[in-house]
């Protein structure tokens, strides 16, 4: 099915939302308990269970701060080349987003093969560049309207296999997740206009009955996946949808994904920040494609014994990690790794939970870099 018709329910949804949603996600998310870890004299021996990094020798610790900082970097690259050929995306003289050239003219021509289609995209100068690209008039000027009109054009863009995974889901397109969208534009299509996308990442986590310690609950994604199939992931995460508010969407990913009870879940889970990136990837369409995303994480506890089920055929099972075995993991040799933008939310985990030290060396470089994108 495709958008073509009237989003102003949708749109008026999408506000409403927003503002009814704010309040109750700052409340939660002031509820989060820091854990800080003490120093302590003697690491723990090799092979017993650990409680924070101090349990860790020296040379651990800072391999696991190095480990982190490369997780995080490996998902915040953009080319110098790249970054300066660039095209901005304006709409309204505000900047939403950047795109390759390549990428532009494709844009401009989706319609070309479609009799009496007018452009929907158009190439024009920009007061501080060269050239930016921008929508035409015929896109109108509401949000209604540009919805429409963009739907055309990655419609026919969706036809000539450039844009693939089809989701039938809206994402908003603005300057900041609680500014009114300039218009909704298909998921799949959302990282050829080089837009700020979001979604919630949640990590899962038990104690262990053994020694108390928290361990983490960890996905393969279905072979079957149009990105990264049989990766590691988390137990649910799932992109932000317009119209839709955060903790309404984590239940309803957490029910889709895991099967866990709404009830189960609205108990169990809790707000923890955000983490924004932008990264640029080659391979994806034509002319390549800038991603840049802002991720909301939630912390879920489980009790234990209760065992996720995979439920929409995302996910081909699920299993835990001891906390030892999640650093492990943050290896740049480790040879099954998570998805890698699951690593940023990990990493903001290992933080607040007391697994990275601060005291070694580039231990503010990955707090820092946890919001190398745009974070608004």
């Amino acid at each position: 099915m495709r958008q073509t018709g009237t989003r102003a329910l949708m749109l008026t949804a999408f506000i409403h939302s927003r503002v009814a949603n704010a309040a109750a996600f700052t409340a939660r998310n002031g509820a989060i308990a820091f854990r800080a870890a003490t120093s302590r004299a003697d690491a723990a021996p090799l092979g017993a269970s650990a409680s924070s990094y101090a349990d860790f020798t020296p040379e651990q610790q800072s391999k696991h701060v190095q480990d982190a900082l490369y997780r995080v970097r490996q998902c915040n690259v953009i080319p110098d080349e790249v970054r300066q050929s660039l095209v901005p995306f304006v709409v309204d003289d505000i900047a939403l987003g950047s795109v390759t050239p390549k990428t532009a003219e494709i844009l401009c021509n989706a319609l070309s093969e479609h009799d009496e289609a007018v452009p929907v995209f158009e190439i024009t100068t920009g007061k501080e560049t060269d050239q930016l690209l921008t929508l035409t008039a015929a896109a109108g000027t509401t949000s209604d309207s540009r919805t429409d009109a963009v739907a055309k054009a990655t419609n026919a863009l969706h036809d000539a296999g450039v844009v693939t995974g089809w989701r039938d889901e809206l994402y908003p397109v603005s300057t900041a997740f609680y500014t009114t969208p300039t218009f909704l534009i298909e998921r799949a299509a959302a990282p050829l206009l080089g837009c700020i996308e979001y979604g919630v990442h949640i990590n899962g986590v038990v104690a262990d009955p053994s020694t108390g310690v928290d361990k983490m609950w960890i996905a393969r994604r279905s072979a079957t996946k149009s990105k990264y199939p049989g990766m590691l992931d988390h137990i649910v995460a799932g992109g932000q949808p317009a119209g839709m508010g955060l903790l309404e969407n984590v239940l309803k990913e957490c029910g889709e994904e895991a099967g866990i009870p709404e009830d189960l879940a609205r108990e169990n889970v809790m707000a923890a920040g955000a983490i924004s990136y932008a990264y640029f990837e080659p391979n994806a369409g034509p002319g390549g494609a800038l991603t840049r995303a802002v991720m909301f994480n939630f912390d879920i506890t489980l009790p234990s014994g209760y065992e996720p089920t995979p439920v929409d055929g995302e996910v081909d099972e699920f299993f835990t990690w001891t906390m030892e075995e999640v650093l492990e993991s943050l290896a740049e040799d480790y040879d099954d790794p998570l998805k890698p933008n699951c690593y940023l939310v990990v990493v903001d985990f290992l933080l607040r939970r007391g697994w990275l030290s601060p005291e070694v060396d580039g231990y503010l470089d990955v707090l820092k870099e946890l919001r190398g994108g745009t974070c608004a």
